[in-house]
């Protein structure tokens, strides 16, 4: 026995588990086993680890240390040998008894609570009193019983309680006696005495029945006198009086529409929204139908030549496709006072038939003449009439059918075709819109655009994005035309924003190309002469389109922006040398605002032309507090190009608007229609200050940008020859310039660090400790350091419950391996007592056999 427990017991720690091998006991430590930890260095203030350790020994410990503490939990995790007092409140001294018991109350119907009637919101709580439901009692259902009364409800009658329990000297004995005392008698059987008490009881029940009845009538009777005496009493007439005397109250208006709403019938499902592309085609099938409709009229072909009309119609036909079309109806008419009924001719009467619905109105007078397939011209006189001359005569005149035939074709060729196909050069659209008015123009781009829809064919898209490109072309030629259509380049803006909006690549690259030879133009112009002159009106206009086709207020924009350096070459580059070209100048300062009024851009191209203008108009140039830039010039051939010293052409000048057709040529003009034009130009330049004003009153620097605008508002005023309209503008331009609050800059440091003076003294370099990091600072360090720490401690803490998980799998391991073995063990017991069993049982079988 000691040899097999020390066996079992080899490599275990006294009071370990089983399963948990220990540290052996071992006399003396192996020498090359011995760790040392050694230091090279002597530091103070460092504390120092293990210096000498036996391998194992932290192993040990470490595994008594779970198994005190880890696997005391891991025994006891389905174990609780502790009475808690859970009730609520207990030794809460400042919780009162009825706060305890409603809390108690409370948490006693959650925990009864099941989980299936968490979200059932309409189950109410069923409450109790004494036994009994408290819904109930509220009703007050008391149920009358009509077998028995209710005074003498569960008494029993004395004779009911003799005749059925007996009682020999009951009072049923004794009223048989007498009974059979007073009459002589012979007493009454049993079943006698019983069915003369049913008898009995059943006449009580139908009188105290009777006697219910007629108290509910009584009840209903007075109940009846009472509310006639209550209206009495209330001062309030029955309801069949009032109804005949008042009216009833008209009900509100809310109430109404509540019952409009209640009886409205709900909306039907309606069509679904047809796309674009089926819009397209119905359009396209729309138009080739008008189109088939205007070539039969100018070929004069009649509109129900292609039905097939039956030849033979059978004595069985019913008819039923009959349709009554025409009026068919003879005219009746008296001659010489005979009656004279006109036949159809044979040859006339089927060609006769749309060419007298068209030539309507062309007949003589009678509109049933000219609306039936039959007119006068079809007509010919009696075929019985003896006059011989009349029927020359009706054979002679013209028909009048004929003629509106022939009118018609005519007005079929003049009108405009409904189908065109996409031109395929600018000569081609050019052919097409040649000649005609501004609506026919409009009208044959539109339906050249719905007949050659992206979506109808392939090729289309291409078509329509060439077509942007040709319709840009000729709006450059109507601005260059003389007079300049404007009138028409106005209503072909809405086209182009169609088709941009269509194709807006194609658009953006018309536009760039066309401004990208206006600004090759302006650049090889000063290449060769040294200045620019201001381009024509096309350019002008391509400008203003493009503003219109395009975003202006993106920072950045493929076609805004190259338009927006346009305008800025445009001001900067080109000199004022006659009024056309102010004109020019001032239309591209609109189109400059325009561009920047969402925005808000700050543009000094724009600021410096409107200095330049007031300057070549102001008449006293010698106290100048600005500086003019390039394209104007203090002195020179026309600073004084706007300057107006006619006093008869100041009274007699009226502002108005200059019209944009100056900007393409400008006529002849007398020295007063000269002179009005310059004013008229100055006021358009006071009104874009006043503009400017408005738009950069918000900027810090506005006051410093304004300064020249100032000084030369100033000399307008002081000036005489201005007029008094102007003059006035000027002020309140300088009004709303002192109205604008001033924004100061504060004065701030230099960012960049002052360049440090050169010293001689030496620079000291921090020797860093041996094992650091070189090249960084006490925070990099410091930082550093908790890094590392942070990891270090990371890593210790996987590492030690990696070493639990494998401690706790370990014991689950041995229990398991425990409850294997003692299943092993019992299973060998039941074996073996089994095997016993059947050996004696044979042993018994062969005692009785040899028996």
């Amino acid at each position: 026995m000691g040899k097999t427990r020390s066996a079992g017991a080899r490599g275990k720690a006294p009071g370990a588990p089983a399963g948990v091998r220990g540290c052996r006991a071992r006399p003396s430590a192996n020498p090359f086993e011995v760790k040392v930890n050694r230091q090279k260095f002597q530091v103070l203030g460092r504390k120092t680890r293990h210096d000498v350790g036996l391998p194992g020994v932290s192993r040990a410990r470490a595994l008594q240390k779970r198994t005190q503490t880890l696997l005391k939990e891991y025994k006891e995790r389905d174990k609780s040998n502790i009475f808690r007092d859970k009730r609520f409140g207990e030794y809460n001294s400042n919780i009162s008894p009825e706060e305890k018991m409603m809390k108690r109350f409370a948490l006693e119907q959650q925990r009864q609570h099941e989980k299936k009637s968490i979200y059932n919101l309409n189950e109410d709580e069923e409450l109790t009193h004494y036994g009994q439901s408290l819904a109930d009692i509220e009703k007050h259902n008391d149920i009358v019983d009509s077998d028995s009364d209710a005074e003498d409800r569960g008494v029993l009658s004395a004779e009911l309680t003799a005749a059925h329990f007996g009682g020999g000297g009951g009072p049923l004995h004794k009223k048989t006696s007498q009974q059979h005392g007073e009459e002589g008698q012979q007493p009454k059987s049993r079943k006698e005495l019983i069915e003369e008490l049913i008898a009995k009881s059943r006449q009580e029940k139908r009188e105290r029945q009777a006697q219910r009845e007629d108290a509910l009538e009584l009840t209903e009777k007075l109940d009846q006198d009472w509310k006639e005496i209550q209206t009495i009493l209330a001062r309030k007439t029955p309801k069949s009086e009032s109804r005949g005397g008042k009216e009833k109250p008209k009900p509100d208006a809310y109430d109404m529409m509540v019952r409009e709403l209640g009886f409205e019938m709900k909306a039907p499902p309606s069509n679904r929204m047809k796309t674009e592309e089926e819009l397209a085609q119905e359009e396209r099938e729309r138009l080739k139908c008008l189109e088939a409709e205007r070539l039969r009229r100018m070929l004069g072909k009649e509109e129900g030549e292609h039905i097939k009309r039956p030849k033979h119609m059978s004595a069985d036909d019913l008819s039923d496709g009959f349709v009554l079309d025409k009026d068919d109806r003879r005219l009746l008419s008296y001659k010489d006072g005979k009656m004279n009924v006109e036949e159809e001719p044979s040859g006339e009467a089927s060609s006769s038939e749309s060419e007298g619905e068209e030539g309507k109105g062309s007949s003589e007078g009678d509109p049933e003449e000219s609306d039936g397939p039959d007119g006068p011209s079809g007509l010919e006189s009696d075929v019985q009439s003896k006059d011989g001359s009349e029927r020359t005569q009706e054979e002679q005149r013209p028909n009048p059918g004929e003629r509106s035939t022939a009118d018609d074709r005519e007005a079929a060729r003049a009108e405009l075709p409904y189908m065109f196909a996409a031109p395929e050069s600018y000569e081609e659209l050019k052919s097409l819109l040649s000649g005609r008015s501004m609506e026919e123009q409009l009208l044959v781009v539109e339906r050249i655009q719905k007949c050659n829809h992206p979506s109808l064919a392939v090729g289309n898209k291409a078509k329509l994005e060439k077509l942007f490109g040709f319709l840009l072309e000729y709006v450059g030629d109507l601005a260059t035309s003389d007079p300049p259509d404007l009138g028409g380049i106005n209503k072909l803006v809405v086209q182009l924003y169609n088709l941009c909006q269509m194709f807006p690549e194609a658009a953006s690259s018309a536009v760039k190309f066309v401004l990208r030879d206006a600004m090759h133009d302006m650049e090889g112009m000063v290449e060769t002469t040294g200045r620019a002159a201001f381009p024509g009106l096309d350019v002008l206009v391509y400008l203003k389109i493009a503003g219109m086709l395009f975003p202006t207020s993106d920072f950045r924009h493929p076609v805004v922006t190259p338009a927006l350096l346009c305008l800025s070459q445009l001001l900067t580059k080109c000199p004022i040398q006659s009024l056309q070209d102010v004109v020019k100048g001032l239309f591209v300062c609109c189109l400059f605002l325009d561009y920047v009024s969402l925005s808000q851009r700050f543009i000094p191209e724009l600021i410096n032309f409107l200095v330049g203008i007031l300057h070549i108009a102001a008449p006293n140039k010698q106290s100048q507090g600005y500086t003019l830039v390039h394209p104007f010039r203090a002195l020179g051939k026309n600073s004084e190009l706007l300057l107006v010293s006619d006093e008869e052409a100041t009274t007699t000048w009226h502002r108005r608007s200059l019209p944009l057709q100056w900007a393409g040529r400008l006529k002849a003009q007398t020295e007063t229609e000269a002179n009005h034009t310059r004013l008229s130009c100055l006021a358009v330049c006071l009104a874009l200050v006043q503009r400017c004003v408005t738009v950069y009153g918000a900027l810090p620097s506005f006051h410093d940008i304004v300064q020249p605008l100032r000084a030369l508002l100033m000399e307008h005023l002081a000036a005489r020859s201005c007029p008094p309209e102007l003059q006035e503008l000027s002020r309140s331009i300088l009004t709303e310039m002192e109205k604008q609050p001033k924004h100061y800059r504060p004065l701030v440091c230099e960012k960049s660090k002052p360049v440090p003076l050169k010293l001689f003294t030496p620079r000291l370099v921090k020797v860093l400790e041996f094992g650091k990091k070189q090249g960084c600072t006490k925070e990099e360090q410091e930082r550093k350091r908790l890094i590392h720490k942070h990891k270090r401690e990371f890593k210790g803490a996987v590492r030690e419950i990696r070493k639990d998980n494998q401690f706790l799998a370990r014991m689950q391991l041995s229990e398991i391996m425990e409850r294997d073995a003692e299943r092993k063990r019992k299973v060998k017991q039941l074996f073996n007592s089994l095997a016993t069993q059947e050996g004696e049982w044979k042993a018994l079988k062969r005692k009785k056999f040899k028996k």
